[in-house]
């Protein structure tokens, strides 16, 4: 998909996320300086800011955090009528959250280039996963065969058997 042409109102929303960004800046912060705002229908519904090393949990970025918020404010995790603003480009975890909740759109500040200026991986691990897996360098992948590949797919087997409609297969 091509990018989207910004909105009159995306620069009021990103300055919030920005603002959720500064929090890094306080005396004797240890956060890491990103910040996400979640907003559906004009009003904000999910706000984060990185919270990964207070919260001793190495998915509490901004992005995720918002996500999080938002999900348990609206009662749903389908936000797929918000959008997602973030100080800078989402990580590929964040991206990847992004995807799960089902935002259609996603509006940020820094890209990954300014975030690996500044010290951030960000740019690395997107290189890093566009490596088929025997390349990667970061970490060791093990596929197990066997029976317990198939006990483990057996499991996958019988939860898509139990669903109410047909699960379609995203091959």
């Amino acid at each position: 998909m091509p990018y989207a042409p910004e909105q009159d109102h995306d620069r009021t929303f990103l300055e919030m996320a920005v603002a959720n960004s500064r929090c890094s800046l306080e005396d004797g912060s240890t956060k890491k300086p990103f910040g996400a705002v979640v907003v559906r229908g004009g009003e904000v519904v999910g706000s984060g800011s990185n919270s990964v090393v207070e919260a001793c949990d190495p998915t509490a970025h901004a992005e995720v955090v918002a996500l999080r918020d938002a999900g348990r404010r609206l009662g749903t995790y389908l936000l797929d009528d918000c959008t997602l603003y973030s100080s800078s480009e989402p990580c590929p975890m964040c991206l990847v959250a992004c995807y799960w909740a089902g935002i259609p759109r996603l509006v940020y500040g820094a890209n990954s280039r300014d975030a690996a200026v500044h010290g951030h991986e960000d740019l690395q691990f997107y290189r890093e996963l566009a490596l088929p897996n025997a390349e990667r360098r970061l970490l060791d992948e093990v596929p197990v065969g066997g029976e317990t590949r198939a006990a483990a797919v057996r499991v996958l087997a019988a939860w898509a058997d139990a669903q109410p409609e047909p699960v379609e297969a995203k091959l």
